[in-house]
This record gives C-alpha cells, sequence and structure tokens, in this order.
C-alpha cells in the first residue's frame, strides 16, 4: 500500500521569518499524525529554519532543486550533501519551470535524481505536457519520453523512494486543473510506464498530480485510483489553505 504524499512547492516565496511562521500556524492545528506524509519544500534561504521550526512535528522538509556532482567549482549550485546536512528528505527534479527557464534536460534530472537516491535522499520527479502538445495528441508520448530519460539511471533503484509528479504545464499556476478523468489516464500512462522500467517495484512508487491544487479539488483528484497525492504551489503558501487540503483528501480512497 502506498501511503499518500503531499509536496507544498513554495517556488521563490517567502522569507526565514515568514517560513518559521507558516511552519507555527500549520503544526499547532495539523495533529501528530495525519493520514498523508506531509512536505513542504520552500526556498533554499528558509530551509534550514523550516527544518529547525518541524523539527519533531509530522512535516519533512524539500529542496527545489539540486545539483548532481557533490562538490567542486559549480558556482551557484547547491549539493546533495549539502541538503542532508540540514535536513532534507526530498527533493523536486525536474519541474517544468527548471526545464524551461533554465534549460534541464531529461538526462540532467535523471543525473540528479541519482545522486539523490544515492544518498538517501528522494527525488519528486517531475514530468508533464504543453498545451499545444495536449492539443496537439502528444501527451503520451511527451510524458512517456521524460519518464524514460528522467528517471535515475540506477541499475536498482530504490522504488519506495521514488516519487513521481505529473503535472501538465497547461495547468500550473492557471487556475486550469486537469479534470479528475484527464489526470486519472495520465496516471495509469505512468503506472504502466513504470511497469516496464521496474517491474513490480513499480506498484511501489508514489505519482502525485500537479497543477492548481487547491482545497476544492483536492478530494476528487485523491479519489482516482492511480493518483498517490500532489504536489502543491500556490495553495500551499498559506498554511489554513494546506491545512484545508490535508483535510479534504479523504485519504481511504487513495491507498491501492
Amino acid at each position: 500500500m502506498r501511503r499518500p504524499l503531499l509536496v507544498a512547492n513554495w517556488k521563490m516565496n517567502k522569507n526565514r521569518a515568514e517560513a518559521r511562521a507558516w511552519a507555527e500556524a500549520l503544526v499547532n492545528d495539523l495533529g501528530p499524525d495525519p493520514a498523508a506524509e506531509l512536505v513542504v519544500a520552500p526556498p533554499f534561504t528558509a530551509l534550514e529554519t523550516l527544518s529547525t521550526a518541524l523539527s519533531g512535528s509530522a512535516v519533512q522538509v524539500a529542496a527545489q532543486n539540486v545539483a548532481s556532482a557533490a562538490a567542486g567549482a559549480y558556482t551557484g549550485e547547491i549539493s546533495v550533501p549539502m541538503l542532508a546536512e540540514i535536513g532534507c528528505r526530498y527533493c523536486i527534479v525536474g519541474h517544468s519551470e527548471r526545464r524551461a527557464l533554465f534549460s534541464e534536460s531529461d538526462q540532467v534530472v535523471s543525473a540528479k535524481a541519482a545522486a539523490l537516491l544515492e544518498a538517501g535522499l528522494r527525488p519528486i520527479v517531475c514530468v508533464g505536457e504543453s498545451e499545444a502538445e495536449r492539443k496537439g495528441g502528444q501527451t503520451a508520448e511527451i510524458v512517456g519520453r521524460q519518464l524514460e530519460t528522467s528517471l535515475p539511471a540506477m541499475e536498482t533503484p530504490a522504488a519506495g523512494d521514488l516519487v513521481v509528479a505529473y503535472e501538465p504545464i497547461w495547468a500550473i499556476g492557471t487556475g486550469v486543473t486537469a479534470t479528475p478523468g484527464q489526470a486519472q489516464e495520465v496516471h495509469e500512462f505512468l503506472r504502466e510506464g513504470l511497469r516496464k522500467i521496474m517491474g513490480a517495484g513499480a506498484e511501489q512508487v508514489r505519482v502525485l498530480y500537479g497543477g492548481s491544487v487547491n482545497p476544492e479539488n483536492i478530494e476528487s483528484l485523491m479519489a482516482q485510483p492511480d493518483i498517490d497525492g500532489a504536489l502543491i504551489g500556490g495553495a500551499s503558501l498559506e498554511p489554513e489553505s494546506f491545512r484545508q487540503i490535508v483535510a479534504n483528501c479523504h485519504l481511504e480512497n487513495s491507498s491501492s
């Protein structure tokens, strides 16, 4: 059985004081043992602050990006050991904004994911198609290729530590969400792709949906059999909104 996973991706928002206040407000209302695994991915500058503020709570900390190299002359980069040192358990790699704005290829994403797994951190590998690609009937081609070439090139990847996030680019921050049926169709396709790549280990990989997730649509999304959680952007910036998403999941429907 895959435990549901909800990940708050703040992108380039919140300073350390704001992050601390968010953590305090969320933890006070959350309860000690939520049914889903909860993760928050702040900017790099707030990682240590959140790691400290959330220590002992049910919420873990993730980074939004990482370098594949462990050390060296890479100005402006952050390594996996640096993330581990400050308490990160997860890291998002291959987000569509990284792919589009910073020209990250599938091969770069794969190398980052492998470096994370080798160090005991869990990569959240993002895939997704643009509006033009969806209208052109290329969704399966695009996300299938991204899945195959963005996963870590390891002989025996720890399937239970690997997370895939389907984030249709046309639904990110637009207020337009894929219908539950549209999301389920792609998630089912991704599960089949994982089975071809990993065999039985594919059943351990959690596949998240990301794209304008909010308290109003999370229940219908999580009711789909192949949606194991959500990668949440703008609706995670306010602690009450994120807490309401957690409360509205009706997580008994999302396990398989």
